[in-house]
């Protein structure tokens, strides 16, 4: 969010800001996935339903980035057609998404081990 609110506001060149944001497309991609497969191998379904949604548009987002573009965030294409607009609103939804997901495993966390 912090580099997208800078191209905005000129801080930073596109070119700069694209190659930092390229460079954790796949770890969040890898997490992710990971993340939604260990939910589902232990059972906790509704936390599964939860993040598969995020986990597919992660893999959708990766795997649709037309050839020859830098990536998923392309500095020639950046403010085209509103997507620094597109992009600043998925990154506060998945900000929104993890301060969720972070709150309802740290309950799972303590209601595990007031359990015990």
């Amino acid at each position: 969010i912090i580099t997208l609110s800078d191209l905005e506001c000129d801080y930073i060149n596109a070119r700069s800001c694209c190659s930092k944001l390229n460079k954790w497309v796949v770890p969040e991609l890898v997490g992710h996935a990971i993340v939604t497969v260990l939910m589902l191998i232990s059972l906790h379904w509704f936390i599964f339903l939860l993040n598969l949604p995020v986990a597919t548009w992660n893999i959708y987002r990766f795997i649709m980035v037309p050839s020859g573009n830098m990536g998923v965030f392309d500095p020639t294409e950046i403010h085209n057609r509103g997507q620094l607009k597109s992009h600043m609103k998925e990154a506060m939804i998945k900000l929104g998404f993890h301060l969720l997901c972070f709150f309802m495993y740290l309950y799972r966390l303590v209601s595990q081990i007031a359990a015990r």
